[in-house]
């Protein structure tokens, strides 16, 4: 029973060392993730309100990268496959606005989600860390105990040493629990913060497009460019008919 109660603290021990490792990794990993956002979305907002016209926006908006880029090309996609005249389903049944709205904010959730990875196994390890730590200090403890009694011995010298190795696992728990929770406080506070400025470019977006009826001008170019080749053609044949008459 004694060699039970030792494998049990020594694998909790060692089961929080495993766990402060994926909390370092997923620590770096996030920051790198978070930083890169933060710093991709900036650049490519900036380089878009620059832009000249709609037109030159789309451009910059399939050559940016980030959340915001991704949202921006969400929308204009949308936009360039939304036709008002035509309900094949209901996926084309909203108007242009409604169906633009309804994609920024589902292209929104989806780099909230990425961004959110990896926070919800910070949280399980900052508020499970101390009890596995306790449940180690448990056994250790019992160990301890039992070594004392068969050894029959009760001084302090004896009792302090083995009860003093029990509590390293609760101690190892706080330390791997602490720095998980605050990463974790972090993390949900960059992701909002990210989220919030998406939120406010979608916003922004939106008006934009409103301003242009919910048109890109490559659409009409597209459909001025065509109307021009068909009257130059229905011309061409007039003019034909009309010498060969």
């Amino acid at each position: 029973m004694t060699d039970i109660n030792s494998l049990i603290h020594d694998g909790t021990i060692w089961l929080l060392v495993a766990f402060s490792i994926v909390t370092w990794a997923l620590v770096v990993i996030k920051i790198v993730q978070t930083q890169r956002a933060s710093k991709q979305d900036k650049r490519f907002v900036e380089a878009f309100w620059k832009a000249k016209n709609l037109s030159d926006a789309v451009t910059k908006s399939e050559s940016g990268q980030g959340p915001a880029a991704r949202v921006a090309n969400a929308g204009f996609k949308t936009l360039i496959e939304a036709d008002e005249k035509t309900h094949h389903d209901l996926q084309n049944s909203w108007s242009r606005q409604d169906l633009l709205e309804r994609h920024l904010r589902k292209q929104i959730l989806t780099e909230r989600r990425q961004l959110e990875k990896g926070s919800a196994l910070l949280a399980s390890i900052g508020n499970n860390a101390p009890f596995i730590g306790l449940f180690g200090t448990v056994f250790g403890i019992i160990h301890a105990l039992q070594a004392i009694a068969h050894s029959g011995n009760a001084s302090m010298d004896v009792v302090a040493g083995p009860i003093g190795e029990a509590l390293i696992a609760t101690g190892i728990g706080i330390a791997v629990a602490v720095p998980a929770v605050l990463a974790y406080n972090y993390f949900v506070r960059k992701v909002k913060a990210i989220g919030a400025d998406l939120d406010d470019f979608a916003t922004d977006f939106v008006s934009l497009n409103q301003k242009a009826g919910f048109q890109l001008p490559t659409a009409k170019t597209k459909n001025t460019a065509e109307t021009t080749i068909l009257n130059d053609a229905s011309t061409k044949e007039v003019k034909e008919k009309g010498v060969f008459a």
